[in-house]
């Protein structure tokens, strides 16, 4: 049996062993080792030479020396030499092996870090989820209540309570489902930025009297648009034939607001005359005359049950009607700071509201409780437009100051004011379905891409004032109406 020296890997001609590691060496070498050291290489435990045992083994046969004096002398040296390259070699495979072992230890460590990390980041994502679907669904309670006074209202009964409390649970939970991921199939914001005018529609009004004063598009079938002229009609246009469906008579005076229904052929439409109108497409017929109001008519929007309406008047009032009977369940107005309402919106939802009013503040409203919960000022100027995020914590709003404020409802501050350009009009805000998207409609149409709310694209086409904007499904294309009689569709 031949042993190998654990340090230059060769028989030893007087081999010892190390009663420490056990490691078997040429005696030279590791008492060369041991002087220099004092431990073992193997597992640098304190040793010494006179713990070495020696190993009795049969005698290594070498060539004699040459007996020529230099010759020794120099085969010597390289004896050394080559002792000190071994030993300089394994102490770089041991510092070599050490150094793998902590770079092993740290990535593990990162690595740990990093796991534990995601998962802090994941609860606290998830507690801001939960806290936010508190009542009100926002988690707004900044303040005490203000109760509005109703007038004339049929009030809302237990079963109306309890199914906009079910309708609430249901989108809340779909949204959690759906959780932060970007949908499928969504428009990409360089496609957006390569927008151009695909379409330009100018006769969808009487010319006599011009202007397109609103805009809402069917968002199941997105060809379908609606638009309410200054000329006392709301226009049905289906964008794809380029053919008008139906034309809607019956307002006194221009129409204001159009609201298509998500998922019928149904329109409800709204007019300075202060009626409000729920239309039959197919028949151009009015199903229902909603009179809730003693004023103009500012703002409309449909609840996500899909049967209710809200809608806000120059009267100081918002209403809360059922589209199926035309009945008003409340009208509510705040009697500690009363205004006239220029803007209405429902959030996603469906449990809480918001108001503009003409003395620039932001009214959040609990529906259930019909208070006033939280108040946003900020604002100069009569509100021309407020907007949720379909991610129910962001809420957009436009005043006659030129700028555009997003407010964080979870921390009930503005997080976020764009500046738009001196005597710069705004007159609608829209969010895409995803809330990735913000429009713009007022002196031109722009598109902001939330969360770093930069602008993608302005589009410039219209020649008088933008009256309207809205997006369609996936934000594929995007439609826009103006004074100047038109309604543009943008696309790639």
């Amino acid at each position: 049996m031949s042993l190998i020296c654990a340090i230059c890997n060769e028989v030893p001609e007087h081999a010892v062993v190390s009663p420490v590691s056990g490691g078997i060496f040429e005696r030279r070498l590791i008492e060369k080792f041991i002087a220099e050291h004092g431990i073992d290489p193997i597992n640098n435990k304190d040793l010494s030479t006179d713990q070495l045992i020696e190993i009795k083994v049969s005698p290594v046969v070498k060539p004699k020396p040459p007996s020529a004096t230099s010759i020794p002398a120099i085969l010597k040296a390289l004896q050394d030499e080559w002792d000190s390259v071994m030993l300089h070699s394994f102490s770089l495979r041991q510092q070599l092996h050490t150094a793998k072992q902590e770079l092993s230890h740290a990535l593990y460590q990162h690595d740990a870090a990093t796991r534990v990390i995601a998962r802090l980041t994941k609860e606290v994502t998830a507690a801001r989820e939960a806290l936010a679907t508190l009542k009100p669904q926002a988690g707004i309670q900044p303040q005490t209540p203000t109760h509005g006074v109703a007038t004339g209202e049929a009030g809302l009964s237990e079963a109306v309570v309890a199914r906009l409390q079910s309708t609430a649970t249901t989108l809340t939970q779909e949204r959690k489902r759906r959780g932060r991921s970007v949908p499928e199939g969504l428009t990409p914001p360089d496609q957006i930025r390569a927008f151009t005018t695909r379409a330009s529609h100018p006769g969808l009004h009487s010319a006599s009297v011009p202007g397109i004063l609103s805009l809402d598009v069917h968002q199941k079938d997105t060809s379908k648009v609606v638009t309410g002229g200054a000329d006392k009609n709301a226009t049905v246009f289906n964008k794809d034939t380029e053919q008008v469906v139906a034309i809607l008579k019956g307002h006194s005076k221009k129409v204001t607001c159009v609201v298509y229904h998500p998922t019928e052929d149904t329109i409800v439409t709204a007019s300075p005359d202060t009626q409000i109108r729920v239309w039959n497409v197919g028949t151009s017929q009015t199903l229902q005359l909603i009179s809730a109001h003693d004023g103009p008519v500012t703002g409309l929007s449909l609840h996500a049950t899909g049967d209710y309406l809200l809608s806000a008047s120059l009267d100081h009032h918002w209403a809360f009607s059922d589209i199926r009977t035309g009945r008003v369940l409340c009208k509510v107005s705040d009697q500690s700071n009363s205004s006239a309402l220029t803007a209405a919106q429902f959030h996603p939802d469906g449990l809480i509201l918001g108001t503009g009013t003409q003395d620039a503040t932001i009214k959040i409203w609990d529906l259930k409780e019909r208070s006033n919960v939280a108040n946003f000022p900020g604002h100069s100027g009569a509100i021309s437009s407020i907007a949720f995020s379909e991610n129910g914590y962001y809420l957009a709003t436009a005043a006659e100051d030129s700028t555009v404020r997003l407010w964080d409802l979870r921390k009930l501050r503005n997080f976020k004011t764009l500046q738009l350009d001196e005597g710069y009009e705004v007159t609608d805000l829209c969010f895409d379905r995803s809330g990735t998207y913000l429009a713009v409609a007022g002196s031109d149409v722009r598109v902001y891409l939330c969360k770093q709310w930069t602008d993608l694209r302005v589009f410039t086409d219209h020649t008088a004032l933008a009256t309207g904007v809205r997006f369609a499904a996936d934000a594929a294309s995007l439609a826009s109406t103006s004074m100047d009689r038109t309604l543009k569709i943008y696309g790639s």
